[in-house]
């Protein structure tokens, strides 16, 4: 492929699983005239309890095959847990060290931005998976969007969440629970706003809420990391010029197709009308 990118060219977005649907519904509903290349991951799904080094090579494989494969113009990890054991930056420069100038977004910037723009009382939460908690990356992205402002963040880590979603069970007994028990830290340090540290978590708003409170509010870094997107294409000039054209969307996974249309459709809407096997090394 040519080291220059080509503005008609495809938004890549990769995530372990369906999550990053969450993603891709805001740039689908942002820039609507824009092509979009999907890969869920689900063949090696779920990243939160894998090896970080494991998933950093599963992030450079993803990213370079969207933009290798499928010319993508702009890559947006649409995964936490991916987004912390691969930095945007570090990508973005490997990408650059081979000459592809093409911007890359994650979703923990534009999130803890969103977090510390919601807070009053400056003490707020983040909820995520054991690998992305781990890593601290949010602690230094809240450090950074507070601009030495003083907030106090409280993390947790909720196993079972991702599995849940990705069984297609977002209530329930069971799940509800889960996130008693998971959330408890974040209820007893009286947080007023709560980050949704994964992509999979807004479809369990409704428990989250519940379990918080209503007064708590839920900060998704979907719709930020959407705008963060467009405002890095327009300001590469990297934005599509016909604005009456529906953008097309392709979707793949690297595990069970029908179950991926089956959930997916589900969860992003009628867009995701056919999925296509990713191979590893195509």
């Amino acid at each position: 492929m040519s080291n220059e990118f080509d503005v008609n060219g495809p938004i890549g977005i990769f995530d372990s699983g369906f999550g990053g649907l969450t993603v891709a519904r805001a740039v689908i509903d942002l820039l609507p005239n824009e092509d979009i290349v999907y890969i869920g991951d689900t063949g090696r799904y779920p990243y939160g309890d894998k090896d970080p080094n494991d998933v950093r090579e599963y992030a450079r494989e993803l990213a370079w095959s969207l933009v290798r494969d499928y010319n993508a113009k702009a890559i947006v990890v649409a995964c936490n847990t991916a987004a912390a054991a691969l930095p945007v930056h570090e990508l973005e420069a490997e990408l650059a060290a081979d000459g592809l100038h093409i911007p890359v977004i994650g979703v923990i910037d534009p999130g803890a931005q969103s977090l510390v723009r919601a807070t009053r009382s400056g003490t707020v939460g983040v909820i995520g998976t054991i690998g992305t908690i781990g890593s601290g990356a949010y602690d230094l992205a809240v450090s950074r969007a507070s601009l030495g402002a003083p907030v106090k963040l409280v993390s947790a880590a909720c196993p079972g969440f991702v599995e849940f979603v990705e069984r297609g069970r977002t209530s329930g007994p069971e799940v509800t629970l889960l996130a008693q028990r998971m959330l408890a830290p974040i209820v007893e340090a009286n947080v007023d706003a709560l980050l949704l540290g994964c992509t999979h978590y807004p479809y369990l708003a409704r428990v989250i809420s519940d379990v918080v409170g209503l007064d708590v509010t839920l900060v998704s870094s979907a719709d930020e990391t959407a705008f963060a997107l467009r405002d890095q294409l327009e300001h590469q000039h990297m934005l599509r010029k016909e604005s009456d054209r529906s953008g097309q969307h392709t979707f793949m996974s690297s595990g069970d197709v029908s179950w991926f249309k089956a959930l997916g459709t589900r969860l992003l809407g009628p867009e995701l009308s056919n999925v296509d096997i990713w191979n590893k090394g195509n």
